[in-house]
Formats: structure tokens, sequence, C-alpha cells
């Protein structure tokens, strides 16, 4: 649905000073006949990485209510560059990661749900509807941001198609378990798998979205192939990568990173360049690509969509939105 004011962040297409770079490659694809599954077969190992599931639609038609305040990060960054301890805790995962295989991948949708589904995520993604491309910030807590073309549907797509019973608050989501493959999923001391959740107010925002593809092309695996989670006003450990279960429930989820440490990573996690995290200040943030440092905005930018979802929640501590 197209947003009928235009966001506080958003600014002219044209200002964005790398996307007519972006465009220029989009049109090409399509001239040289790479779309739909095409496009996902003739991408499988471009730049070594795996190829995405079945997923078809790329490149996805861009809603342009969707639209960046800078310069898209460069593909190479954005790829390579990226949190993912499921394979590590070095930023150079992305090599390991492609021992995921992501075609087939089987999604499950349980809980407080009128019928519980186990679906192929090609198929869920077909059932769920809306494939789009948005142009959002993404702000990892670690203080450097990136800002990318992500291709997916909205989650609330999802939470209508799961039809959840009136009890359900909140929707909870875990990723995959196979150490075999992941070998930070050997390391004990952390608690896999990885899980995050959300208010269901939370997922049905309209910026809430199931990201399947970047840059107009299937999602990597150090990306979080086949379906992410991505949520632009939130750091970006909420995001969740390569999502298995999406789980209803009444009760509030304990997220990977609060199970390790809840003195530094909370629920909420919303951006705040005045609440500092204990390692990292957030009053600036660097930027992929350029290694240029920004202020970092309040909801990283997206305060008009999301500031109302939190009106009044703890009027004695508003700190614990942000931690």
């Amino acid at each position: 649905m197209l947003i009928k004011k235009r966001p506080s962040w958003a600014m002219a297409e044209a200002d964005a000073t790398s996307e007519h770079i972006y465009l220029n490659r989009r049109e090409w694809l399509r001239a040289a006949g790479f779309t739909g599954l095409g496009l996902t077969t003739a991408l499988t190992g471009v730049g070594g990485f795996a190829a995405a599931a079945a997923i078809q639609g790329y490149p996805a038609p861009r809603n342009m209510a969707y639209r960046l305040d800078r310069d898209i990060t460069p593909e190479d960054d954005a790829t390579t560059y990226t949190n993912f301890y499921e394979f590590g805790s070095s930023k150079n995962i992305w090599k390991r990661a492609q021992k995921l295989v992501t075609d087939p991948w089987m999604v499950t949708i349980d809980g407080l749900v009128e019928t519980e589904m186990q679906l192929d995520a090609e198929v869920l993604i077909a059932k769920v509807g809306g494939l789009e491309e948005r142009l959002y910030r993404h702000r990892c807590v670690e203080a450097w941001a990136m800002a990318v073309p992500w291709s997916g549907v909205p989650l609330a797509n999802l939470v209508k198609l799961a039809n959840p019973k009136p009890e359900a608050k909140y929707l909870q989501m875990e990723t995959f378990l196979d150490p075999s493959i992941a070998p930070g999923q050997k390391q004990s001391w952390y608690p896999w798998p990885y899980v995050e959740g959300l208010t269901l107010a939370e997922a049905t925002n309209e910026l809430a979205f199931l990201a399947t593809g970047i840059y107009g092309k299937p999602m990597p695996a150090q990306n979080g192939a086949p379906i992410r989670l991505v949520t632009p006003w939130k750091y970006g450990f909420k995001s969740v990568k390569s999502i298995t279960r999406f789980t209803f429930t009444d009760k509030q989820p304990v997220s990977f990173w609060e199970q390790l440490n809840g003195n530094e990573y909370g629920f909420w996690a919303n951006v705040n360049p005045d609440v500092p995290h204990p390692r990292w200040s957030q009053k600036t943030e660097r930027l992929l690509g350029s290694g240029k440092n920004v202020r970092t905005q309040l909801y990283n930018g997206y305060g008009q969509q999301v500031a109302g979802l939190y009106d009044g929640m703890f009027p004695n501590d508003d700190r614990k939105l942000f931690h």
C-alpha cells in the first residue's frame, strides 16, 4: 500500500546519486532476458554466492513510497560485510555461508493460529503475495549502516495468511539449526537456534518486511536466504535471517541476544542516538562503502511511521524501548 503522505525520511528519487547505476544494471538484465526463474538461474554463483530458493519475480517492481536520503550501498560491501553468527563472529563469513542449502526450504507457521501449516519457501511467498522492492536504511547496533534495495513481501501479508487467534500478541521467528554446515552453532555458549520476536502491532506495521532478495536478485546465503526479516527502525540484530519458523504466541519472546546478555540487548532495540550501547555510542554511524560518518536519527529516520506504536508504553523509563 502506498503512503499518501511523503515520509519524513524520503527525498526525490533522482537525489540518490548511485540510483542510476543500479537502474542501468536492472535494465541490462531485462534486456538480456534474465527475468523470473531465468534470473535466478543466470545469477547462480555470481560473486561465488550460492543460489537462493526458487522464489521467482526478480527484479521485483519497486514501491516508490520507500526511498532513501543517502546513496545506495555498493553491492559488494553489503553482501560481504555482514553478521551471521551461525557461520562465525567475523564480518567476512560470506564464503562459509555458501554451505547453506536454501532450496528446498521448509517454513513452519504454528502457535496461536487457526490452522498450522508447513510450506516450502517458494510456495509460502507465492501464497503471501505482493513481491516488491523497497529502498531501506539498515542500522547495526555496532554503529555501521547501509542502504540497500530489498525485494520481498510485507510481513503483514504473512500475518493475514496465518490468521492468528485473538489471544496472539507476539510473533516469534526462528532460524535454522544445522551445526554440520554452520560452525558457529557448535559453540555451546550461544543459545541456538537464533530467535527474535515482534509484537503483532509491529509485525503488521507497513515497514515490517520479509526480504527474499537484494539488489534485484535472490537473497545471498550470507544475507539471510531465502527469507529474512527487515525492520528498518530497529537495530539489525532484530532482523533474523534464514527463517524456518513463525510462531504466534501470547508470551513476549526472549530473543537470542537477550538470552545471551540481557543487560546489553533487549526485546525492543529501536534505534536512538541518545541511548548508547555499553560498547558503542549510537550518536553517529559509519556508512559501508564510503566510510563516511553521519548523525544517527531516532528510529533510524522512520519515526513518522512507527513512533505511534510505542506511545505511553513506558512512561517512567522510555529508554527501555531502545535496548
